[in-house]
């Protein structure tokens, strides 16, 4: 990709309110982000915004580029031959990520090791053991570099492969006690991010971070989540992604057990052993196919044969998919569903929403209503 290009792209993904989908779907449309970009402030107006939607700053996102070189970080685009497959398979992939050292990594099976940030010695013990056999069965690690379960991960696997998620930009320390850590993965292995560069990790990246660590991954294994915990966050993007769940059966005595004892109840596979988790994804052979509608069938897709001069068509459908919006974030698929309309037409009533700032996109595909 052209660099004038890759910045059209970081400029149309981070102008205000457009997610992974509204990016994909403004992409199918206009083709290059280029004329996405000169085509935003007239669609918002179309839309009945009150102040045309200006794309971002310009000159803001080159100068992310350049703190991205000065970092050794590279942008990788999802056209780009070393965007990874795994992610570029799940539906609203990220257009755009940073990473920090081997892209490679990116070439082989990963499977992701997640947890408890205070986790037991015994916790922490497996999850080296199952991180080092996976290693050495030919797997990557990929984890979120928290304290815990992730950073025991993580150092098992720096010889054989380990990535990094992190929930800000790729050259920010987050937690502070894993910079040295940090640093050796991006040597060694790949720290990997959707965030700018410099941006601070808030509690709305996590989740992206989630969705990213699952996305990587042919599976998820957590080891120790309490009931209540973003280590479950995580599995259920991985169910909703078609990977395979594995969870470490602990104590019912230890709060920190009860999510992943609950996961094995609902259906996940149960972990003693690396080797559990080699033969149950040998036999799935589900490699990184995601679950669900492909986002292509329909946010990439044409309106069904009815066309953009169907005007009234697409305003009826409008109101209609505002109707189903609540203030509770909806899956596409379950809007998809309601609005029992062609896909093409459904996915530009979407967009036509969130131009007008009537609707908001969030993480994971979903959309729900402005309350602003």
């Amino acid at each position: 990709m052209p660099e004038t290009e890759r910045l059209d792209w970081l400029q149309l993904i981070r102008t205000q309110t457009i997610g992974p989908v509204t990016f994909h779907r403004l992409l199918a449309k206009y083709k290059t982000a280029a004329d996405a970009l000169k085509a935003l402030p007239e669609l918002s107006r179309k839309s009945g915004r009150a102040a045309s939607l200006k794309p971002a700053n310009r000159s803001a996102c080159e100068r992310e580029l350049k703190d991205a070189e000065k970092h050794g970080a590279r942008l990788i685009a999802s056209c780009d031959a070393d965007y990874p497959a795994a992610l570029k398979a799940v539906p609203d992939h990220p257009p755009l990520i940073y990473v920090r050292g081997h892209a490679s990594l990116f070439e082989k099976p990963s499977v992701a090791i997640i947890g408890a940030r205070n986790a037991s010695g015994v916790g922490r013990k497996m999850a080296r053991m199952l991180a080092g056999d996976l290693g050495s069965a030919g797997y990557v690690v990929t984890s979120g570099l928290a304290r815990g379960i992730d950073g025991a991960a993580h150092d098992a696997a720096l010889k054989t492969g380990t990535i990094a998620v992190v929930a800000g930009g790729v050259d920010v320390i987050y937690p502070p006690d894993h910079e040295e850590l940090t640093a050796r993965i991006a040597r060694e292995g790949a720290v990997v991010s959707e965030c700018a560069m410099g941006a601070q990790p808030t509690a709305r990246d996590f989740p992206k971070r989630n969705r990213l660590i699952s996305g990587l991954s042919r599976g998820v294994v957590v080891v120790e989540a309490a009931a209540r915990s973003g280590t479950l966050i995580t599995a259920n993007f991985a169910l909703e992604q078609g990977r395979e769940v594995f969870a470490v059966p602990g104590s019912p005595l230890d709060p920190r057990c009860q999510g992943a004892n609950r996961l094995i109840r609902d259906g996940a596979t149960l972990v003693e052993t690396a080797q559990d988790i080699i033969d149950a994804l040998a036999a799935q052979n589900r490699g990184a196919r995601a679950g669900g509608r492909d986002l292509f069938d329909w946010a990439g897709g044409d309106s069904g044969g009815m066309g953009e001069a169907d005007a009234a068509a697409l305003a009826s459908l409008r109101r209609q998919v505002l109707e189903i919006l609540s203030f509770t974030p909806l899956h596409r698929d379950e809007i998809l569903r309601e609005a029992d309309a062609p896909p093409g037409l459904v996915a530009d009533a979407l967009l036509d929403l969130v131009l007008s700032g009537e609707a908001l996109e969030h993480d994971g595909g979903k959309f729900s209503l402005n309350t602003d």
